[in-house]
């Protein structure tokens, strides 16, 4: 794989700070039943890292010692982490708000059987990738027979109440575009995605977010091999809005890797960019406080502005 991080430390990208810390993004391991190739995480079947119990206890040791009311989970497929039940659970006993970053087929892998059902009774938020409503699309970023295995973890998920009126169930698909390009406007597309998704499917859902891919990891390497990389570079400098800086997702939240170190956001975790605090190389979650944090510089590099570029993005969609 080519590495990004040397064409993207050297940065004109404006300086940011921390705000209050809200949500604590973690990922508990690269491992993933699909390969595709957008991803960032450059997750796979043969990705090993997982994070242990240890780690796990620790998290929830930093939960308990502060404000924090969400968690958000991620991988690879953070579902197939051992420890990921324990973590939801311990996590909604102590009134703590849970966002599963779910790829949808793995609903339907063996020993997942229940695995909707798990979450249902937690009622925990799932976020889920669906690049497309198209299966010839989907497929041919997340690899052949991902669209139907997604269509019938979503079935599973909207007979549980997930995704319909009411039911306190919430169900956010996640869109990103199939090259490098910029996404289209957030709520014009989450009106094709409803139609569309209605009509050919009978699935339901709550929120569509759209994500700008970033220039690292997999879809960095295939822009470089491509001769891609900076054009795609210049498309995101060419969009820059300074009104999303006010916005972005490293503002308030954090970013924990599955050994249990922080970054400002995941995509910095993939660059291997810690998070900074005086004195430090890198920080564990079971070194720092919330007083640590506030008012600290952002560690930035020119990925950054896939943050900022057009409507702007987050983990949540759009800014």
């Amino acid at each position: 794989m080519l590495a990004t991080l040397p064409l993207l430390e050297e940065t004109d990208f404006p300086a940011i700070r921390r705000g209050k810390l809200e949500i604590l993004q973690v990922n508990i391991g690269y491992l993933c039943n699909q390969s595709c190739l957008h991803c960032h995480v450059d997750a796979g079947p043969n990705r090993k890292e997982q994070m242990d119990r240890q780690t796990v206890d620790d998290l929830i040791g930093f939960l308990k010692k502060t404000d924090i009311r969400i968690l958000d989970i991620t991988g690879g497929s953070p579902e197939i982490n051992e420890h990921f039940r324990y973590l939801v659970t311990v996590a909604r006993k102590h009134g703590v708000h849970v966002i599963d970053r779910c790829n949808l087929s793995i609903l339907n892998e063996p020993g997942q059987e229940d695995l909707a059902e798990f979450l249902a009774s937690q009622e925990v938020e799932i976020v889920a990738s669906m690049p497309c409503y198209l299966k010839d699309n989907v497929d041919a970023q997340r690899g052949k027979g991902v669209y139907r295995s997604s269509i019938a973890g979503l079935h599973k998920l909207n007979a549980l109440g997930y995704g319909k009126p009411g039911t306190g169930l919430t169900l956010n698909l996640m869109y990103n575009p199939q090259g490098p390009s910029l996404p289209p406007a957030q709520d014009i597309l989450e009106a094709d995605y409803k139609r569309e998704l209605q009509q050919r499917e009978r699935v339901e859902f709550n929120s569509l977010f759209v994500l700008v891919n970033m220039p690292i990891k997999r879809f960095g390497s295939m822009l470089i091999s491509k001769g891609q990389f900076s054009e795609y570079m210049q498309l995101l400098k060419d969009n820059y809005e300074a009104s999303n800086l006010k916005s972005v997702m490293c503002c308030t939240l954090i970013s924990v890797d599955w050994q249990g170190y922080v970054y400002d956001c995941d995509f910095n975790q993939m660059l291997e960019l810690p998070l900074y605090i005086q004195g430090r190389t890198r920080t564990h979650i079971n070194q720092i406080s919330v007083d640590d944090l506030k008012g600290n510089p952002i560690v930035i590099g020119d990925h950054c502005y896939g943050c900022t570029a057009g409507q702007g993005c987050s983990c949540s969609g759009a800014l």
